[in-house]
């Protein structure tokens, strides 16, 4: 609780409005790769508490939309629409594709960490995956052509998730904020150009 008090970018967020440090994060990354764009559609996986969906609707502005999805409600955030439940379900699904609208999805963001038990193992299988479902939703709905950004844990499966990846996007590159704990063995993927048809050849 000290060291989050205390956090440099914790004090940041506060000041600037920002729900979470975690913001920054994405804001690094994005500045780096140019990754939201003003009209894009941009859908954010296990959202709350929204500081990247932040991000995001204010990089895609009014011509742009925001769709972000959590298991936990999410406060409203001007320029996101929030949709609160499963993505893997069907109902959420069909919500999403309803706020769509018919236009097509050119990024999908996902910032999701298990709940920590302490346990390495336990914790490592459940954080893979998330990330594989992230990229499982991504495949699905990704435009061609589209992008992906995922948090990942190093550890058992983050290789073998990489060579997934690559299989799927035309580049996948690796990515540590600065904002990024130094402790922490957290790494953002980053899949650019998603081949067209990919998903016939899921292993999924």
């Amino acid at each position: 609780m000290h060291e989050h008090v205390n956090d440099s970018y914790v004090q940041r967020a506060q000041k600037e409005g920002y729900r979470s440090r975690a913001a920054y994060k994405l804001l690094e990354i994005d500045e780096r790769d140019r990754l939201l764009k003003r009209g894009m559609v941009v859908v954010d996986l296990g959202a709350a508490p929204g500081g990247w969906s932040q991000v995001a609707a204010i990089k895609v502005a009014e011509g742009g939309k925001v769709i972000a999805v959590d298991l936990l409600p999410l406060h409203p955030i001007h320029g996101v629409e929030f949709i609160q439940g499963d993505f893997r379900d069907d109902s959420v699904m069909a919500q999403i594709e309803s706020k769509l609208g018919g236009k097509k999805i050119g990024l999908v963001i996902s910032d999701m960490s298990p709940n920590i038990s302490g346990i390495n193992i336990s914790d490592q299988a459940r954080a893979m995956h998330l990330a594989e479902l992230a990229l499982d939703f991504s495949l699905r709905h990704l435009q061609p052509s589209g992008t992906f950004l995922v948090k990942v844990f190093q550890g058992v499966g983050f290789e073998d998730y990489i060579k997934l990846m690559r299989s799927y996007f035309a580049r996948v590159v690796t990515r540590k904020p600065d904002s990024s704990r130094d402790r922490s063995n957290e790494l953002y993927l980053l899949g650019t150009s998603k081949f067209e048809s990919t998903f016939e050849n899921s292993t999924f």
